[in-house]
């Protein structure tokens, strides 16, 4: 897909990092909610490496042009996130991947005289020599040119095969095909049997209903109007990792507690009042508005 149009840009709610604008902060905090919140099962290593240089990207990313929501004194604003003990989410009201993409996109093209860009090409498979990986068979979409592009190193940025389920967030072309070529290639992966759900979605539509409602204060009530969050995580509420705020949910359904006794579980923005919502989560609202024709600031 074109560069802008990635799944990314369907990321909303906030990118993590320890700068502590809204609460004293560190990486070995960040650390430790990672962990903690990966059931302990992270590449600690790697999770460390990223805690630490989290602070320093969102800088950058801010200096490339990437337009975050502020505090009142200038700050770039932080709010919570499932899993975090600080707020430590850096957002751009709702739209968050969007603004990132988009900073990023304008970085590249300044430097296309340097970078080729090949947008809506589609990566076949690698090109081995015994061990060593000397490029990559690729086609162009729009004309069905085959073409072998040599490297002296391939690296791959690619996505998930969160497609494979029928009602999902993520993006038609999240079908794992960067993955699959390193993989036929005899290279390890990693964890691949993690899929994260996300606990928030238009019902039966699969369009992702960003974190940000419930780090701006949204409550999650079941068929009976009850925050059933106090039940399963009650420090967090509905600020819990997403495995566990995910499986709350299903376990309210399952025990037949969901709205009118369906699959459904309501979030209720309500008492954030329109002023709010229109400041912090304005795509959310439409969202609703357009696809399942609920405006939250009147309605669950």
């Amino acid at each position: 897909v074109y560069p802008s149009r990635s799944h990314s840009g369907a990321a909303q709610g906030g990118i993590a990092a320890s700068l502590g604008n809204s609460e004293p902060d560190s990486w070995e905090e960040h650390l430790y909610d990672t962990v903690k919140g990966g059931d302990f099962l992270n590449d600690q290593d790697a999770a460390e490496e990223y805690v630490k240089a989290a602070p320093r990207v969102i800088y950058e990313l801010e200096h490339f042009g990437c337009v975050f929501s502020r505090t009142p004194d200038g700050k770039i604003a932080q709010r919570s996130f499932g899993g975090h003990s600080k707020p430590r989410a850096c957002f751009s009201a709702d739209r968050t991947g969007h603004a990132i993409l988009h900073a990023l996109h304008e970085q590249l093209l300044k430097r296309s005289k340097s970078i080729k860009i090949y947008s809506e090409w589609y990566m076949h498979s690698l090109v081995l020599d015994g061990d060593r990986c000397n490029g990559i068979v690729v086609s162009d979409i729009r004309t069905g040119a085959v073409e072998v592009m040599q490297a002296r190193a391939v690296i791959f940025g690619t996505g998930g095969y969160g497609r494979v389920f029928n009602i999902t967030s993520n993006a038609f072309a999240s079908t794992a095909d960067g993955v699959m070529a390193a993989y036929r290639a005899g290279i390890p992966i990693e964890d691949a049997e993690f899929v994260q759900y996300h606990p928030s979605g238009l019902y039966r539509q699969g369009i992702l209903f960003s974190e940000a409602a419930r780090g701006e204060g949204g409550y999650l009530l079941n068929g009976k109007g009850e925050r059933f969050m106090e039940a399963y995580a009650p420090s967090r509420m509905e600020l819990a990792p997403r495995d566990i705020v995910a499986r709350a949910e299903q376990s309210e359904m399952d025990a037949g507690r969901g709205v009118d006794e369906k699959d459904i579980i309501h979030l209720d923005l309500r008492h954030l009042g329109e002023a709010r919502i229109m400041e912090r989560l304005p795509q959310i609202r439409q969202l609703g508005i357009d696809f399942i024709g609920v405006d939250c600031v009147k309605d669950p």
